[in-house]
This record gives C-alpha cells, sequence and structure tokens, in this order.
C-alpha cells in the first residue's frame, strides 16, 4: 500500500495523513490516532522519498565530525551516543547522516547540509568554550541540539548536558575525605568544554579545603589509554608521586591501573582512583561491587533525549528552546581506599 491508497482508505489528503503519522501538531489527536491505526491494520510503511515531499522535510538529521576527531568515530563513548540517538531516529521515521570531514570543511559542510535541505537538523558534538558553530546554526536557520555547553555563548540555545563541575568537585572531595592530598587529574581537553568544567570541579574543591594548586599533577589531551597509562606513570615516578587520580574517562583509567600494576603497586590500596563513567556497553563498569570508583552518567540515555529534544524542535518550530542539566551519581567501587601514606 503506498500514500495515495492509504488517503483513499481513510478518505483524506495525502498532505494530512503524512503529517498524521509525522506527528505534526496541527493534526487533531482523534484524526493522528485514526490514521496511524489503519497504517498499522495495512503494515502501511511510508517512502521516504514521498515523505519528504508531502512534508517538505528529507527526514534526516546530520551528524558532522570532522577528521581531527577521527579517534572519536571508535571511542565507545561516541558509539553509545549515536546507538542512543539512532534509536529514536528509527522509532521516528528519521535516518541518521553523518559526514566525515576534513577540520577546514566543517563549517561549510554545515552551510551545504543548509542550502541543499539535506537533514532537517543537526546534532552539535564535543562544543569548545567558544564554537563558532552555534552562531553558524542561528544564521543559517536549521534546528540543533548541542550535547553539551558551551561556556562563552551568551545568547540561548538548546543543549543537553551532565554537571561536570559538581561531578567532578564531588569526586575530589571523596578522595580527599579518605585522606588523599596528592591528588592527579587526567582530564581531557580543556579548550573542550566538558573537560574545562571537570577541572574547575577539582580546583574548586581543593580550594575549599585551602589545599595549592600542583601544575605538575594536572594533564589535559585526547582520552586513550595509552595517555592514562603514560600520564600516571609520570607522575608515580616523581618525587611526590600522588596518591590518588582523578580522570576524566574510562577508557583512561584503565591505563592508569596498567601504570599502577607496572610501577609494583595495588590499586584501590596503595593508590587510589576514581574516573568519569559513561555506562558504556562495551566497556561497562557495572559489576556488584564496580571495578572503579565512578561518577556514572548514561551516555546512550543522553544520546536518545537528545534526539528527542530535537525532533520536538523540528515538529515545533516555535516552541521554547530546552536545556537539561544531567546531575552524575557517584558509585563507590574497588578502586579507592583510604591513604596509607605508602607512596
Amino acid at each position: 500500500m503506498n500514500l495515495r491508497e492509504l488517503s483513499q482508505l481513510l478518505g483524506l489528503s495525502q498532505t494530512t495523513v503524512s503529517r498524521a503519522l509525522n506527528g505534526y501538531p496541527e493534526v487533531s489527536e482523534a484524526t493522528r490516532n485514526r490514521v496511524q491505526q489503519v497504517a498499522r491494520d495495512h503494515n502501511y510503511s511510508p517512502n521516504a522519498r514521498a515523505k519528504g515531499l508531502a512534508t517538505g522535510r528529507s527526514h534526516a538529521i546530520g551528524h558532522v565530525i570532522p577528521i581531527s576527531h577521527r579517534h572519536e568515530m571508535v571511542n565507545p563513548v561516541f558509539g553509545d551516543f549515536i546507538s542512543g540517538v539512532g534509536e529514536v531516529y528509527a522509532r521516528e521515521g528519521y535516518d541518521l547522516v553523518m559526514s566525515v570531514v576534513t577540520t577546514a570543511d566543517e563549517l561549510n559542510t554545515y552551510r551545504t547540509l543548509a542550502a541543499r535541505s539535506s537533514v532537517d537538523g543537526v546534532v552539535l558534538h564535543a562544543p569548545l568554550m567558544e564554537d563558532p558553530r552555534i552562531p553558524l546554526m542561528r544564521e543559517l536557520g536549521l534546528p540543533f541540539v548541542v550535547h553539551g555547553r558551551a561556556s562563552h555563548e551568551e545568547l540561548p540555545y538548546s543543549w543537553l548536558d551532565v554537571n561536570n563541575k559538581s561531578a567532578f568537585q564531588r569526586a575530589t572531595d571523596f578522595l580527599l575525605d579518605l585522606g588523599h592530598r596528592q591528588i592527579g587529574l587526567i582530564n581531557g581537553l580543556e579548550m573542550q568544554d566538558f573537560a574545562f568544567r571537570r577541572r574547575e570541579g577539582y580546583v574548586a574543591a581543593l580550594k575549599s579545603r585551602g589545599l595549592d594548586l600542583d601544575p605538575t599533577l594536572m594533564r589535559s589531551d585526547e582520552m586513550t589509554e595509552v595517555y592514562g597509562y603514560e600520564s600516571a606513570k609520570e607522575m608515580l615516578q616523581s618525587d611526590a608521586p600522588p596518591s590518588a587520580f582523578l580522570v576524566a574517562s574510562m577508557i583512561s583509567a584503565y591505563g592508569i591501573r596498567r601504570a599502577i600494576q607496572e610501577a609494583g603497586l595495588v590499586m584501590g590500596s596503595d593508590v587510589s582512583v576514581v574516573t568519569f563513567d559513561d555506562d558504556l556497553s562495551y566497556l561497562s563498569n557495572r559489576q556488584d561491587i564496580p571495578i572503579f570508583t565512578a561518577c556514572r552518567s548514561s551516555v546512550r540515555d543522553a544520546g536518545m533525549r537528545v534526539a528527542e529534544m530535537l525532533l520536538r524542535q523540528i515538529k515545533a518550530p516555535q516552541s521554547p528552546l530546552e536545556q537539561t542539566l544531567l546531575e552524575a551519581e557517584l558509585i563507590a567501587g574497588r578502586s579507592t581506599g583510604p591513604f596509607t601514606g605508602q607512596i
């Protein structure tokens, strides 16, 4: 059955049927329910091109990934986020359009997507402190939601973020309460907003206890296992090694564990580790007693919520902007213990 045949069966125009199937608010609830029930009864599946012609929409959402972020493509955090948004897109009849481009071409790619009406909206990943993509989206009139925030952007926009400052302040306080004073911070790239906020939380906790910052105990880079390993190894070999680490990613945390073991020390006894846990499908910290003490927040759930926010914006462009701040849960695991003075 095609759209014309379904419309004839219902006695409605093809435009009305298409809008009912796609959740447009101007279609009454009774009509929408009737159309959807008849479509289900007759196993109707709308053709994407026909939907586009009827609604003036592409029924696709854009995700633009610069080559400079190529490691992100194989990062399980990115994979879980895409799994989350993809589930919502599939449920709502949208396609996911992913563009991998050179860093220099990123902004022009958004312009091209808008000019060609290739997508109905975009999700912005890994926002910078000052992110040129946000004013560009306003200029293009392209609906967008940011996964994260850009601290220096003054005008409102839709975003979903974790309270990274609060999470790392609580995590640092947790280590301080265990007696640790030399706490190494192995952070993400601090030009990105999430990492900047996590550093702010770490600094705020130390200052609240009257402790001085030690630049030799702070690192910032792409969050790989090797980065975690090399950073922890270097710190543990210093004259004043840390007795605890606060780390921005589970992936880097495994590198830190490797460095601790290589030094002949025991994680959780000699050296404590607290990490950020995105509750990943393929790198799970969920056990009866988790491997790592962690600030936990599901990135897959975040992806689903971001997609739902964006689709609401597309369907009702005049609706208020949405801003959602999630709180991470601090989960105690086997990687932390009281300061023993053994380092």
